[in-house]
């Protein structure tokens, strides 16, 4: 088979379309010919040699995909060849076959094709995962999404909104803001113009938001805790703005608040399993219904997945960049 490899960290040139030995499933696994892979900021991260693969993962970039199964695994039921799914992937999406733990597969949801469901593992896991199993994010309680038109950020303002959530999200410039109000969004904050501390404390009379949900980092830990609410909880699942912050105990104790910070590639099998069951449980009747929908900013060619980096590295799209194989 023929896979993105990355012979040595770098730019998005360092990705390298080559032949690689063919994936082979384990017990309690599946082979999937992958249709589609989508791009997400983790991947950027080990292109640069920033974030390695867990041991045991594929070597290869690539945290969902979708496909068809082609083989199963010693011990595998529930499943079928010819099944078409979508996974969540520890790695090795952007290959033409990819093993998968049975755990982690999903069927495709009614009304979506099979290649654009490759945009909905990993940002469902993570948004459902954080915002509503760890942050316990209520019916009208307020959510503050930083990188509103981001993959994860246009999938947790229609979580939100579908469960009776008012959302506030933070994004750069105005086409931008106005993409995230299509989605629902309610309050709309220009990163770059704007205060968000002032903006959401002006937003909800002074209150701030329940839930906050940061792929920014350290940068952003002090004003964050400033923006929370009384018992608000901080979300962070990024690190694009440093890993070192200073935290304001005080201010957090005053607040009673807390902070929570997540990674889902490294989590267990069985934690996995628990998410992908709760996403298909409670989210993927929201797909099917019409009331969630995955957003796509470009389709590229697999074998052009530095040309895709590339334009996630602009920051100019919104929602997802998927490679089709």
């Amino acid at each position: 088979m023929h896979a993105i490899t990355i012979p040595e960290p770098g730019g998005p040139e360092a990705l390298v379309w080559a032949e690689v030995p063919d994936a082979v499933p384990g017990e309690g696994e599946v082979l999937v010919e992958v249709v589609a892979a989508a791009v997400n900021r983790a991947d950027v991260l080990q292109r640069q040699g920033f974030y390695e693969p867990p041991p045991g993962a594929s070597p290869y970039p690539g945290l969902e995909c979708s496909g068809r199964i082609t083989a199963l695994g010693a011990g595998v039921s529930g499943w079928a060849v010819g099944d078409e799914v979508c996974a969540l992937l520890s790695g090795g999406g952007y290959a033409q076959q990819v093993a998968v733990p049975v755990g982690q597969l999903l069927p495709v949801p009614d009304g979506i094709d099979l290649a654009t469901a490759a945009a909905l593992p990993e940002v469902v896991c993570t948004v459902w995962s954080n915002v509503f199993m760890v942050a316990h994010l209520r019916p009208g309680e307020t959510l503050l999404v930083h990188g509103g038109a981001s993959g994860i950020g246009t999938m947790a303002i229609q979580l939100a909104k579908a469960v009776g959530a008012r959302v506030a999200v933070t994004a750069g410039g105005p086409d931008k803001l106005a993409r995230c109000a299509e989605l629902g969004a309610d309050i709309l904050i220009d990163y770059r113009e704007q205060d968000f501390v002032e903006e959401i404390r002006k937003a909800t009379d002074g209150a701030g938001a329940d839930v906050i949900l940061d792929i920014v980092g350290a940068k952003y830990l002090d004003r964050n805790v400033q923006a929370l609410a009384l018992s608000g909880r901080l979300a962070v699942i990024g690190m694009q703005g440093g890993v070192k912050g200073e935290l304001n105990l005080a201010a957090l104790m005053a607040k009673r608040a807390a902070v929570t910070a997540t990674s889902l590639r490294a989590r267990p099998l069985g934690e996995k399993a628990a998410i992908v069951a709760a996403v298909r449980e409670h989210v993927w009747p929201l797909i099917s219904a019409g009331r969630i929908r995955p957003v796509v900013d470009q389709e590229l060619p697999l074998s052009e997945a530095a040309e895709a980096h590339r334009a996630l590295d602009a920051g100019t799209h919104v929602g997802k960049i998927l490679l089709q194989a």
